[in-house]
């Protein structure tokens, strides 16, 4: 994709993220200040609680109404206002970019995620995955448009390996938002339990292709395998793709009832579909985004 498709999808994104947004609101926070409730207390308008007042305590807070009644002192507490943390974890295999819809969409889901972030004003940290490399993008590669160079740029040792969630260093009480298509063997309950270690929210956002959900695949065809780049030549009867769609729906179901386990919102974002109409279906229903 060029700069200027890119480009394109980003303005798409940035609608989107004006009407949906990550559910940062069913997250204790702690951390700097900003506008969402943290577990603590601060100088926010929230009143919390009271407290007795205690040497070195802010005397703005201390109520003056409780000390005339009483002649003591007590402390107004109010809840306290942080930024949002955001884990941003984008799998740059070779299957989210194959095929140009899909492609699209998944740039369109990192922009989002990116957006909705950057809106929120949360602390951002955005990290690239390929089997097994890693990278961690700065911002103002979104922002220009030029992460796709640095995906590209990836040199994984086993391209076709579970993505290496283990090499980010994730941050604590963080949301943390894989956009992946989930195409990786292995068991779910893995990935999802390193996603929420140290009270991380997990949400995964997948983008999927109708044609790859149910394929009309019949004859011979020429197969390729992209994330090695080998091609294999087979015979699909009914039969094999029945065994196919049999396969795909179960590693689906698995990752659904994984999901479920570690409270973890997965939707599947349909590439078929304009974004919005595609999160709305999708993402919304699956508590993986709320309206703004």
């Amino acid at each position: 994709m060029t700069i200027d498709q890119l480009a394109l999808l980003h303005t798409q994104a940035s609608v989107c993220a004006e009407r949906l947004t990550l559910p940062l609101r069913s997250q204790v926070w702690r951390g700097m200040a900003g506008e969402f409730q943290g577990a603590g207390t601060g100088s926010s308008i929230d009143f919390q609680d009271h407290r007795a007042y205690m040497p070195g305590d802010d005397p703005r807070h201390i109520n003056w109404r409780a000390f005339a009644r009483t002649g003591n002192y007590t402390m107004k507490l109010y809840r306290e206002e942080v930024r949002p943390v955001i884990d941003i974890i984008l799998d740059a295999s070779e299957s989210m970019f194959f095929d140009p819809v899909k492609a699209a969409r998944t740039a369109e889901l990192f922009y989002f995620v990116t957006m909705a972030a950057i809106q929120a004003g949360a602390s951002a940290s955005i990290h690239l995955l390929r089997g097994d490399a890693h990278t961690r993008l700065p911002m103002d590669a979104v922002i220009s448009h030029r992460w796709m160079d640095t995906v590209h740029g990836m040199k994984p040792t086993r391209p076709d390996a579970p993505l290496a969630l283990e090499q980010i260093q994730l941050r604590g009480n963080a949301i943390r938002v894989l956009v992946s298509d989930l195409l990786f063997e292995g068991d779910p309950n893995h990935p999802l339990r390193h996603l929420s270690i140290q009270q991380g929210k997990p949400i995964i956002l997948a983008p999927f292709l109708r044609a790859e959900a149910n394929p009309e695949w019949q004859g011979n065809y020429e197969f390729v395998d992209v994330e090695a780049g080998s091609q294999h030549s087979h015979r699909v009867e009914k039969s094999t793709l029945m065994h196919f769609c049999k396969a795909y729906a179960a590693h689906f179901a698995e990752w659904h009832t994984t999901a479920k386990r570690f409270n973890a919102p997965l939707a599947r974002v349909c590439a078929d579909l304009p974004l919005l109409d595609a999160l709305n279906k999708d993402a919304v229903s699956a508590g993986a985004l709320v309206i703004n």
